[in-house]
């Protein structure tokens, strides 16, 4: 087994089953890392599932990241809402098909 970033409970979880967790705690370098690949691995899973259970993940990981790098949640609202405001969100469902240059006038 490849070492994977867990939530906290999980190790407790293992020994309630009879078994034996073998774990370390991560150095920030590590930390990111592992953040960053536990994104990723969330993301798949919702990408396979489409299971809210999995969008919960995400939002998990979110918080942790958020946390690491002293992104204030409320801050990151913020912005959120500042890009919808500049630039739209996603509900209208746009796609956006082509960029087409306009034709030169002679």
């Amino acid at each position: 087994m490849n070492p994977k970033l867990v939530r906290d409970r999980i190790p407790n979880l293992i020994r309630s089953e009879g078994k034996l967790p073998v774990v370390h705690y991560s150095d920030d370098d590590e930390y990111a890392d592992c953040l960053r690949e536990k994104l990723s691995e969330e993301v798949d899973e919702y990408l396979s599932s489409e299971k809210e259970e999995e969008l919960a993940d995400i939002l998990e990981v979110i918080d942790a990241i958020c946390d690491y790098k002293h992104i204030d949640k409320h801050s990151l609202q913020e912005l959120k809402e500042r890009k919808a405001q500049e630039k739209g969100s996603f509900i209208k469902r746009v796609v956006l098909d082509n960029i087409e240059e306009p034709a030169q006038k002679l």
